[in-house]
């Protein structure tokens, strides 16, 4: 697991790399894959990293990297949707205990999960990061997570 201090430097950086890479570029299906190839790349511990989007109430899978996902998330099942019908991040440390998680690969151990809102505060999607390892993820992940989710 990645040292508190280093984290938050790395998302510091990742941050302001992420932001002039968006300049100027208002295509939001652009500006998700992007921060999905960013990320993907400069953070070690992250398996699997994309976004998956509300399209007529189903949950299907947007710019991504990493293995194979589940295109179509069943409704109202597994840490996505929870992201979505709370309207908040979730961060679970173990995903096998985690009532109704989708195992689109078995070798997802945790998962952050944050929701992408237009500017009314509506829900549209969710960022959905995956780690192989147990207990990844923690408050400095969700709130730079979040800086970097409100740049779509």
């Amino acid at each position: 697991m990645m040292e508190k201090s280093k984290k938050e430097k790395r998302y510091e950086r990742l941050f302001g790399q992420i932001s002039d890479l968006l300049k100027d570029k208002d295509y939001p299906l652009a500006r998700m894959a992007t921060i999905v190839a960013v990320l993907h790349h400069k953070m070690d511990y992250f398996f699997w990293t994309g976004f998956y989007l509300l399209e007529d109430g189903e949950l299907i899978v947007g710019p991504y990297q990493g293995p194979v996902a589940c295109i179509l998330l069943e409704k109202d099942k597994g840490v996505c949707w929870a992201g979505v019908n709370r309207g908040e991040t979730v961060v679970v440390q173990d995903v096998h205990a985690f009532p109704g998680h989708i195992a689109c690969d078995s070798r997802s151990n945790s998962e952050i999960v944050i929701p992408l809102k237009t500017s009314e505060g509506d829900v549209i999607g969710v960022l959905d990061v995956d780690s192989k390892e147990h207990a990844s993820f923690d408050e400095t992940d969700a709130r730079w997570l979040e800086k970097i989710v409100d740049l779509v």
